[in-house]
């Protein structure tokens, strides 16, 4: 049986350097610094491939890629326990990863999952995705990493959670504060609604499960609903 490797995110390439009780080894991929065109990001995305993993948590197939439909705008708002949080998805920047998260968040995916790690030294994350609540879990496909070039993580980022270089699955985290990361986790959409939502969480703080600073959330982070919003 195949191990399951933990989804996290490590300041370890930086000087912030944490170090965790689990298994590092997440990657956060960063957003291009660059605007690019759309006719450039079409033609890079086609090369969008989702490759089948095991095992598997609310498997719900592999995603197709059309590079006209995926590039359309979308926001997202997950109804959580702790109150609603709004992202607007960089379509135009990481079309493989917004891809995959619209096609999981329409088949509810992540409906009543919860957020499983909350880091309040160091790097500031609340991290969330996993079905399975242990940072293990996956829908059952990866997909490689993008948007890195340039990447910066400022208070309100949505970005990916990984175990290494192009293991994009279901995790994702968001940065409750400015956070200074290596660019490895592919930056995929921005807050822009329910800020205090995640300040309220991070308030609570967590219970260092995984060391000083990072562990559960204190405040349970259920989410309700998450719901897709075409802009156009």
């Amino acid at each position: 049986m195949r191990k399951r490797r933990i989804f996290t995110i490590s300041a370890a390439a930086i000087t912030l350097g944490l170090v965790f009780a689990v298994p590092a080894g997440a990657a956060i991929n960063t957003v291009n610094a660059t605007p690019t065109s759309h006719a450039a990001t079409a033609s890079a995305a086609v090369s969008c491939v989702y490759t089948p993993q095991k095992p598997a948590d609310k498997f719900k197939g592999l995603p197709t890629f059309n590079p006209v439909s995926a590039a359309k705008p979308y926001l997202v708002t997950l109804f959580t326990t702790q109150g609603a949080i709004t992202f607007r998805a960089l379509t135009d920047k990481a079309p493989c990863t917004t891809n995959s998260f619209r096609f999981l968040a329409q088949r509810g995916y992540y409906d009543n999952t919860h957020c499983h790690r909350l880091t309040t030294q160091g790097i500031y994350v609340l991290q969330c995705g996993d079905p399975t609540g242990t940072g293990s879990g996956g829908p059952g496909y990866e997909f490689p990493d993008e948007n890195l070039a340039g990447a910066t993580y400022p208070a309100g980022t949505v970005a990916m959670a990984n175990a290494g270089p192009n293991t994009n699955g279901s995790q994702f985290f968001f940065t409750w504060k400015d956070t200074a990361l290596s660019p490895a986790y592919t930056p995929f959409g921005t807050v822009v609604g329910g800020m205090n939502v995640l300040a309220r969480i991070a308030a609570a703080g967590e219970d260092d499960q995984n060391g000083p600073g990072d562990g559960y959330p204190n405040l349970y982070v259920g989410f309700l609903h998450v719901q897709v919003t075409p802009l156009f």
